[in-house]
């Protein structure tokens, strides 16, 4: 199967049906309406850097999403920025493509000079710590435990002395 990324700003016509994925699967019972989560999604076919929204393709079929925002977690307005939204419907689901979805958010903070990402989950801490998450505590979120998870992913440069010049490494 061919796979490629894409994200909303290259393919605005898939905002609907990444929202409606999204409402779905972890917004229908927020209170808030669908028409707030489209809103939100929307918002990524321009903003820069965040928030990006990219979209799986298996064979050109959309299958999954994952998102880069600055925050996504209400009890903890320090840690950002956020692989959020992770998302792959449920026939396509078992074949490896969370890990497509999160390079493709890994490599979108790197270019942007992001070097730690964080996320939080209650179902997929396993799929995470095989891309090299690592757990950072747990939280509680809406009456529920969520493990919650770093990534450092772009070492960050340093300066050093070397032969009385100074080096970034």
């Amino acid at each position: 199967m061919l796979t490629s990324v894409t994200s909303t700003s290259e393919r605005p016509d898939l905002v609907p049906l990444v929202a409606r994925w999204l409402w779905d699967a972890f917004w229908s019972e927020s209170g808030k309406s669908p028409d707030d989560l489209l809103e939100a999604v929307r918002k990524s076919v321009t903003a820069r850097p965040m928030p990006r929204t990219f979209i799986l393709l298996a064979d050109g079929e959309p299958v999954g999403t994952a998102s880069l925002v600055a925050h996504d977690l209400d009890e903890r307005p320090d840690l950002s920025p956020w692989l959020a939204g992770m998302f792959v419907v449920s026939h396509a689901r078992g074949q490896g493509y969370a890990a497509h979805l999160i390079a493709a958010v890994e490599t979108e903070a790197c270019a942007a000079s992001i070097s730690t990402l964080w996320l939080y989950t209650n179902t997929a801490e396993h799929i995470y710590t095989r891309a090299g998450w690592q757990t950072a505590g747990i939280i509680q979120h809406n009456g529920k435990s969520f493990v919650l998870m770093r990534r450092e992913i772009c070492p960050r440069k340093r300066s050093v002395m070397r032969n009385g010049k100074r080096v970034w490494q």
